[in-house]
């Protein structure tokens, strides 16, 4: 067996009380948030026909709209609602409550209405991967939910079993919802908690409702022979994209466990692959197995390898495609070839996934390289000239591992090298997609280099080496650090893939299985023993999690707790990060029982535990002993200050909707009520997409269509809610429907920020030295002891400046940091296309695996901010120009329109040769430069721009698109005609809370 915990039945006494003191010496402020109700959120699916009843839960399956809703309102007369509009529904329902240990949900629920709590669900749409197809943004939706009571014969006279209730919405491009639940502030303390509800693709609806999976036959029964003494494997997916999760290692099955919940709840599914085990002379497979070897998920694909075979499926996403172009079999890739490993591409780019696939047998020495578009998925055979043997001019090498650099278009290649006249080597070697080059960027050294006691050691071919050879066994890179790694029974770390630092505390007696990446700084190691190891980004100390104290404590503190998420005979399946947190899918044996479990592997508490247990001290004062630690941490108290408001560096673009009011003593909705408000969300996301053009509008709201007729009856409609007479029992309010233009920082910094042409974001640090005291030359001190550091993945295209200020009084160092772009590093791209990924790290000195903020969600580190970093025109960025009056003017100066080649009804095309000139929104007030264009005569003197820009020219076709985003415009200078490769500004961000004109400098 491969435990994942220690064995507890004689656990020594020590430990337990160890694990007390641990308890016992925690922080007051610790022992405060304890004392708080522990409650969480519970959400589940609902479609119409389940509302209301008890433990009823659906799977995200449909993915059309619903005309049904449109019935109700029909009913509404005397609301501020368009009669003559189709209204459409989603087809289901957020539900949601809240349990707090110990106590009956049911009650509580009851508790929670009454006392005035509503959930506020906040649904977040992931951008697609084909934006040559969909719109990149970043859209949310704020909901409250509206309280429903149960269809459950009740014997109360209101009320017995209740929930809350919100629309599910759907965006075109997005199979991936982030639902994020809080409270409204009142009722219980409920801290917030995030689900992931993603649309699952391989489920069909059979005429009897029920659902059955596309890609083979669901399995209901976990046999212990599945999971016992079975070695964990890698979770490998495209990164923030993959709706479905998928994963082999079944021994002797041709099964997978499959989820759409990130494992929260998961399927055994059984494939309907052929298994046709074929060898031949060019394939040396020594022995057959139906055990799925390799599984990948994308966006809309899965990939599985079953011995030399590999196999894809092409879930059925409407949303994504527009029509079904979903597989009805799996479907058998690279048939005449050995294949014998899948390497995943972890990140998406240029509108399409990636996958590779090594070859051995006689394509030895080359990487099929998988692309995924819109579902499609086709290979090339690289290198394309010569094999990679040849290229770098040996007899005879094998392919280990092989990494994508979407960014270079270079692929990085692992490569195992023979020579009949010494050992065995490895290499490291690139190879450019777009020059079909090969190169050798580094030799790996034979040796594990004797490091002499240090954390680390620079890798410069003078150092000595011990006796145990290097196994090099693959490789992992980030590309928001350019880290990459390569490990095997050792760990190198290098940012330039050419010089490498070995990392001295992973043990040469191990080797690694596999890595685990966060890509926000995080690195988790699983090693073939399936032990767990952690490294922090900026730090060389590799801290074991497992086997370790800290982890014989925390069981110890969980069996106190009588926790369900262990047991005595564990086995781990796999290792995964989701939000920044590390979480085991584990195998529990507990009274001859098996099941799979999700948890969380609490990284900070193991570290602290750690800490404790190394680095205390017992010392005699009188006749007594007494116990004390060491706190290596520089500060006791850090805080983000002056964080700018997010949304025009996030580009984060949220509604906020609310549902009707009903007409109804208690305040519960009906099933009509609820109706209405699916039908009101999904409005409000439709006027959002019309709204969504790559041109700037004189109106910045999209909702402002919706009401522009009504506003002038609200007092009367409000009239009727307050007197009851609404029709239906349900009043409608419009300010209920809006864009939130002035979203605050929450003090913490944001996921990602977007930087173009020169901006800067700046916030401060606020860092308090440990010291309780200053003491003569406290300046020189207090900066001694708290020191800030800022490492950029990128210095040559963003820069970073520090400056501080000594709070001498406060024993404190205020930090103000700011992060600009250098203009050097962006691409002549369509707003939100081919985005450079980079980072900032922003460390405290000494802070690594030492310094720990206690939440009322646990331990939490501090002293490390990662800052990803997207360069290049962001989303949002549109044309400041007024389509209409363009359209016209053009139509009649040149007495012609023609459409774009490739048809865009969102983006007009005007001809190479004609004079085109797009005219400003007339709400929009900025100087304009000198006249280039001829006057408007359509339009009142007044109005009249004096210097609308010219349209610029394309030099791929003879109709030149408006979508095209950058251009050099200095308005001080005078005006230049354009050359046919400039690229027109965008000059207006109204949905970003920005009004003004933005004026960028640009390439030539």
């Amino acid at each position: 067996m491969s435990p994942a915990g220690p064995e507890w039945p004689r656990l020594r006494v020590l430990q337990a009380l160890w694990a007390l003191l641990v308890v016992l010496l925690a922080p007051w402020r610790l022992w405060a948030i304890k004392n708080t109700q522990e409650c969480t959120w519970q959400v589940v699916l609902n479609n119409f026909e389940t509302v209301g009843k008890k433990d009823a839960s659906d799977r995200f399956v449909d993915q059309e709209p619903l005309y049904t809703v449109d019935k109700v309102f029909s009913l509404l007369v005397d609301a501020p609602i368009d009669p003559d509009e189709t209204y459409l529904g989603f087809p289901y329902y957020l539900k949601i409550n809240y349990s707090c240990k110990g106590e009956s949900s049911e009650a509580l629920v009851r508790k929670g209405h009454l006392t005035g709590l509503k959930p506020v669900v906040l649904v977040t749409f992931q951008s697609p991967v084909n934006f040559h197809r969909w719109k990149i943004e970043q859209l949310q939706i704020q909901m409250e939910a509206a309280p429903f009571r149960s269809r459950e014969r009740c014997n109360a006279e209101e009320v017995c079993l209740m929930s809350w209730y919100t629309p599910m919405p759907i965006k075109n491009g997005s199979v991936v919802m982030r639902v994020d639940v809080s409270s409204n502030g009142l009722g219980p303390f409920i801290p917030n908690k995030r689900f992931q509800v993603n649309i699952n693709g391989f489920l069909e609806r059979q005429r009897d409702t029920t659902l059955q999976f596309t890609v083979g036959n669901e399995l209901f029964n976990l046999i212990p022979r599945y999971f016992v003494n079975v070695p964990s494997r890698p979770l490998w997916y495209t990164v923030d994209q993959t709706p479905v999760f998928i994963l082999g290692g079944i021994p002797e099955e041709k099964a997978i466990l499959l989820t759409d919940t990130n494992f929260k709840d998961f399927f055994l599914v059984e494939l309907s692959i052929d298994s046709c085990w074929v060898g031949s002379f060019y394939c040396p497979q020594t022995s057959f197995t139906a055990t799925i070897f390799d599984a990948i998920a994308t966006e809309s694909t899965l990939f599985i390898r079953q011995n030399q075979l590999v196999y894809y499926f092409t879930g059925t996403y409407t949303t994504l495609h527009e029509s079904n172009r979903g597989s009805e079999r799996w479907v058998r890739v690279l048939a005449n070839e050995c294949i014998k490993k899948l390497c995943p591409v972890h990140f998406h780019s240029n509108g399409s996934e990636y996958v590779m696939a090594l070859t051995t047998g006689k394509h030895e020495g080359y990487v099929h390289f998988g692309t995924i578009t819109d579902g499609r998925v086709s290979f090339e055979l690289l290198p394309r000239q010569r094999s990679v043997c040849n290229g770098i001019l040996v007899v005879n090498c094998s392919i280990t591992w092989a990494v994508f650099i979407a960014g270079d278009y270079n692929l990085l290649l692992l490569v195992e090298i023979e020579d009949p006249s010494t050992r065995k080597y490895f290499q490291v070697v690139s190879y450019d997609l777009v020059s079909d080059y090969l190169v050798v960027l580094y030799t790996i050294p034979e040796f594990i280099p004797d490091a002499r006691g240090l954390e680390f050691l620079m890798i410069l071919g003078t150092e000595s080496y011990t006796n145990f050879p290097m196994v090099p066994k693959g490789m992992s890179y980030n590309p928001y650090n350019n880290l990459l790694f390569i490990w095997g029974n050792f760990l190198l770390q290098g940012y330039n893939s050419e010089n490498f630092i070995y990392l001295a505390d992973f043990p040469k007696e191990l080797s690694i299985k596999y890595l685990v990446n966060s890509f926000y700084g995080d690195t988790a190691i699983v090693t073939e023993t399936e032990e767990i190891w952690y490294l922090l980004e900026g730090s060389y100390q590799v801290y074991k999690l497992f086997p370790s104290k800290g982890w014989e404590v925390h069981v110890s503190l969980q069996m106190m707790q009588q926790s369900s998420l262990y047991a005595p005979n564990e086995t781990m399946v796999t290792l995964f990060y989701e939000d920044n947190k590390l979480y085991q899918l584990v195998y529990l044996i507990d009274n001859q029982q098996g099941r799979l479990v999700k948890r969380l592997v609490p990284v900070e508490q193991l570290l602290m535990y750690q800490q404790i247990s190394n680095d205390y001290l017992l010392e005699r004062q009188g006749s007594h002993l007494t116990l004390s630690f060491t706190n290596f941490c520089p500060f006791t108290v850090m805080r983000l200050r002056d964080l700018p408001n997010p949304q025009i560096y996030t580009r984060q673009e949220r509604y906020r909707a609310q549902p009707p009011r009903v007409l109804e003593p208690w305040g519960f909705h009906s099933e009509n009520s609820l109706a209405v408000y699916q039908g009101l969300v999904y409005y409000l996301l439709w006027l959002h997409s019309k709204y969504d053009k790559p041109y700037a509008d004189p109106v910045h709201d999209p909702t402002w269509r919706w009401w522009k007729n009504k506003k002038q009856d609200q007092d009367y409609y409000f009239y009727l809610a307050s007197n009851w007479r609404s029709a239906g029992s349900v009043h409608v309010d419009m300010a209920s429907y809006e864009k939130i233009y002035d979203l605050k920082a929450e003090n913490e910094l944001p996921e990602r920020i977007f930087l173009d042409k020169g901006t800067s974001y700046r916030f401060s640090v606020f860092l308090t030295a440990r010291e309780p005291e200053p003491v003569h030359g406290a300046s020189f001190q207090v900066q001694s002891q708290v020191g800030l550091a800022v490492v950029l993945a990128d210095p040559g295209c963003i820069e970073a400046v520090v400056k501080e200020k000594v709070l001498v009084n406060r024993n404190s160092v205020l930090f103000w940091v700011t992060l600009s772009d250098k203009r050097f590093c962006f691409d002549q791209g369509i707003s939100g296309h081919h985005l450079m990924k980079t980072s900032m790290l922003v460390k405290v000195v000494g802070s690594s695996g030492h310094c720990f903020q206690n939440t009322h969600q646990g331990p939490r580190m501090q002293g490390n901010l990662v800052v990803p970093v997207l360069i290049g025109c962001p989303p949002g960025k549109r044309l400041a120009f007024d389509i209409t009056y363009t359209l016209e003017y053009n139509r009649l100066q040149n007495k012609r329109y023609f459409d774009c080649v490739h048809v865009d009804p969102e983006m007009p095309c005007f001809l190479f040769r004609d004079g085109a000139c797009p005219a400003p929104p007339l709400n929009v007030q900025c100087p304009l430069p000198p006249l280039l264009c001829p006057p408007w005569p359509f339009l009142p003197a007044r109005s009249r721009p004096q210097h609308p820009l010219l349209l610029p020219l394309d030099h791929s076709s003879l109709l030149l698109p408006l979508s095209i985003l950058h251009f050099r415009a200095n308005f001080s200078s005078p005006p230049q005609l354009l050359r046919p490769h400039s690229l027109l500004p965008v000059l207006l961000d109204p949905r970003f809370g920005d009004g003004r004109f933005w004026q960028f400098s640009g390439q030539d």
